[in-house]
């Protein structure tokens, strides 16, 4: 299977099956001289580990990371940085039955169809358990950007219906589905009750805010900031939709209500007066905060009953039992935001070489 590696500089594999014995992740590129230890990378799996509310999957999983390689005395040596998170409570006969079935809104057909072999158990390289070694990466990656005062924060702004009139920074981390509006929150969990009482399930929108970026990074081509964004936040299993500043907004605007005027701050540097483009002008960030925002599904295993077929060839009824989350936007926030942090330190590492004058800096005799 090709695919499994992103980035260009900055590169992260990810590697495992959700009931296999481990996933993990590769991290090749990372810059020696980064102080990192396993309980900076921890921080962030436990963001996204099952079992943290009512609202996610009942899997009892620790999602303890172990460093293998690429760490010397507390900072990275510039080689590969291994990284092994063990699974420790697949239940696979819960999926017994599914293994002669297509489940729908999953990639079972999809995968049986390109491969001729699928791993029944939990979806394998399908499932979100893979984006725990996008997470380890993202934690890193953060790091990196947190010594350049780089800050990139992701949030729910939606479950269902329910949206953020407000926001507040604290209340994130309070409430179980990350939202930054507290009465926002306790509506969105009246919904979600709701329709796990009705053996459903439900969709929102991740958020994601990038500041103190300088002006510069992406290509105007093919390797535009925004589209390897759209790539990176795509790949993300249960996405299905990825729009940056406006996004489908700016589709009903005019030019003069969709532009960003510019203006001269009173510290004398340009900067624009609005923020439609998200941060990104012809695929060039412009020192604005970078916004995005990932449309999230509801999660397709649900216990009510869903017309299928079998592998042979038959129609029947299908009722997902098992653990499963009722909302998957809270526990893909912290994936939403690592992603982003592998796109922008991989473009941070490409644009070195973009300019004589930076060569000349790094490089040059005086050195």
């Amino acid at each position: 299977m090709a695919g499994s590696t992103f980035g260009k500089n900055f590169t992260v594999t990810t590697w495992g099956e959700s009931h296999g014995r481990a996933v993990g992740a590769v991290i090749d590129g990372c810059p020696a001289g980064l102080p990192l230890c396993e309980e900076d990378i921890q921080v962030f799996l436990d963001r996204r580990k099952p079992g943290q509310s009512r609202f996610t999957t009942a899997r009892r999983e620790s999602d303890t990371v172990q460093i293998l390689s690429g760490v010397f005395e507390g900072k990275t040596t510039g080689t590969p940085i291994s990284l092994l998170i063990p699974n420790e409570d697949q239940r696979s006969r819960d999926y017994g039955d599914l293994a002669s079935c297509y489940r729908p809104g999953h990639a079972d057909y999809t995968f049986e169809k390109k491969y001729g072999i699928r791993d029944y158990r939990g979806g394998g390289r399908s499932s979100g358990r893979e984006t725990i070694g996008r997470v380890a990466a993202g934690a890193v990656a953060s790091l990196i950007l947190s010594a350049l005062g780089i800050t990139v924060t992701a949030y729910t702004r939606s479950i269902g219906a329910v949206s953020c009139s407000s926001f507040s920074r604290e209340e994130i981390q309070k409430n179980p589905l990350f939202m930054p509006d507290a009465k926002a929150a306790a509506r969105a969990q009246e919904i979600l009750n709701f329709y796990m009482s009705r053996q459903d399930s439900v969709g929102g929108i991740i958020e994601c805010v990038a500041e103190g970026l300088p002006a510069g990074l992406g290509d105007p081509v093919f390797d535009k900031l925004d589209a390897l964004l759209g790539q990176a936040i795509f790949s993300i299993g249960a996405v299905k939709g990825v729009e940056i500043g406006d996004g489908f907004g700016a589709a009903l605007a005019t030019g003069t209500t969709n532009n960003d005027p510019f203006r001269i701050n009173l510290v004398g540097k340009t900067e624009k007066c609005s923020n439609h483009a998200g941060g990104v002008l012809g695929g060039i960030s412009d020192g604005s905060p970078l916004i995005v925002r990932a449309a999230i599904k509801p999660t397709p295993s649900v216990a009510a009953d869903q017309p299928t077929v079998t592998t042979d060839g038959k129609e029947k009824l299908l009722s997902i039992h098992g653990r499963h989350d009722p909302v998957i936007v809270p526990r893909a926030v912290v994936v939403v935001e690592s992603m982003t942090a592998l796109v922008l330190t991989d473009l941070l590492l490409a644009d070195l070489g973009d300019r004589m004058d930076t060569l000349l800096q790094v490089w040059g005799k005086e050195r």
